[in-house]
């Protein structure tokens, strides 16, 4: 089985689930595997042999009996696969997803895949727009899955409303733009830096600011399932670094500066995510100072300015992106930041604006490039901002290299 071209379908069981099997031939016509991963609940409405026929390998179904020979079979799956498609999805397949529970075959391969994620719900209405369902999709599109909405029509309970399955063919052709997507930076270096800077007074204070690095996280998060090779140089956060990437942990600027600049060679993109200090002090104390000591003025110097090292020197073919954040006039100061340090992308956001920006989940930014082309975002999880940040950068990148 080659690797890249197999899709993990998972089938829940809605009254739906018949059409799962156009959506498993679908992925077949487009020269994609399909392993077939059912619920119990969905094995009762239809037979798991229909599945195994159609894919030509035997349908997973709980309980799970793990192959001889000591192989996990969720863990050996997940390493397959491109894609792990859901269709359909019920509410309660996305609430375990959500909340972390892992008490079937399903939900347990969900927190051992790394590959891009897709789900088709299909519930009835009521379900569907329920707050708890529809923050459980939000917590899923905060981690960085991806939904087919479903559509308004004719349901089960013999009502018209929203929440039957998305046409088996929108489903794959969303599932093929994500397998696509999940090799479009493969073999691509990109380094990405994240979070605050501590500049040090003494060994118990310090300058920093309130970045809690969760941009820069998210957007390694999204390099990593384009299938890139990820460095993170961070700053301290309170963060679980993304499986797979490479942490370089930093304090100060200066380490951060030393670290860029002894990977940034390499790099074929370069993403200035972290909110380094603009001041440190002159000196360090070795010990903790008293308030005594101070005449009420503490002296402060520039540290150096790393994005502009790097539009100096780095490699012409490199896509070199940087971070506004801003409090007033966001594009004109953005613009002016662009072309000063000598970017091909930066990535413009107003830190005033209450729950967005620093120490927030969720961003709203103005993403430009040297040509002057903006692309203005709503208000959306980091991680989904990420994902438009990296198609752009996917387009200068190719640009630049044709």
């Amino acid at each position: 089985m080659t690797m890249g071209t197999t899709v993990a379908l998972g089938v829940s069981s809605s009254i739906s689930v018949y059409k799962a099997c156009e959506v498993l031939r679908g992925f077949q016509k487009n020269g994609l595997e399909v392993r077939v991963l059912m619920t119990l609940n969905a094995s009762r409405m239809i037979a798991p042999l229909l599945f195994s026929a159609l894919a030509r390998s035997k349908a997973i179904v709980d309980p799970i009996q793990e192959e001889s020979g000591g192989s996990i079979a969720h863990i050996e799956l997940a390493r397959e696969i491109s894609l792990f498609c859901v269709a359909p999805a019920t509410a309660n397949v996305i609430a375990k997803f959500a909340k972390g529970v892992a008490d079937d075959f399903l939900s347990t391969f969900y927190l051992a895949v790394d590959s891009p994620v897709l789900i088709a719900p299909a519930m009835n209405e009521a379900m569907f727009l329920h707050p708890r369902t529809q923050a459980n999709i939000r917590a899923l599109k905060a981690a960085g899955v991806e939904f087919v909405e479903p559509e308004k029509g004719y349901l089960a309970c013999r009502e018209e409303g929203w929440g039957r399955l998305a046409a088996p063919e929108r489903i794959v052709e969303e599932g093929l733009r994500l397998v696509r997507r999940s090799r479009s930076l493969a073999g691509k270096r990109v380094l990405v830096t994240a979070g605050p800077t501590r500049e040090y007074l003494d060994p118990v204070r310090f300058l920093s600011n309130r970045s809690s690095g969760k941009m820069g996280y998210a957007l390694a998060a999204e390099a990593l399932s384009r299938g890139a090779e990820v460095t993170l140089v961070s700053g301290p956060t309170a963060l679980l670094p993304p499986f797979r990437a490479k942490l370089v942990p930093v304090e100060t600027g200066g380490e951060m500066g030393a670290e860029v600049a002894a990977r940034a060679p390499e790099a074929d993109v370069i993403i200035m995510a972290a909110a380094v200090s603009d001041f440190r002090f002159p000196e360090t104390a070795g010990r903790k100072l008293k308030k005594n000591e101070f005449d009420g003025r503490i002296a402060l110097v520039p540290t150096p300015d790393i994005l502009e090292g790097l539009g100096r020197s780095r490699r012409k073919e490199a896509v070199l992106v940087g971070f506004a954040a801003e409090t007033d006039r966001l594009e004109e100061n953005a613009l002016r930041k662009l072309r000063e340090k000598n970017l091909d992308i930066v990535v413009a956001n107003d830190v005033k604006t209450e729950g967005i920006g620093f120490d927030a989940d969720e961003n709203q930014v103005v993403i430009i490039d040297r040509n002057g082309r903006a692309v203005r975002t709503e208000r959306l999880s980091k991680r989904e901002i990420g994902r438009l940040i990296l198609d752009e950068v996917e387009g200068v990148f190719g640009r630049k290299n044709r």
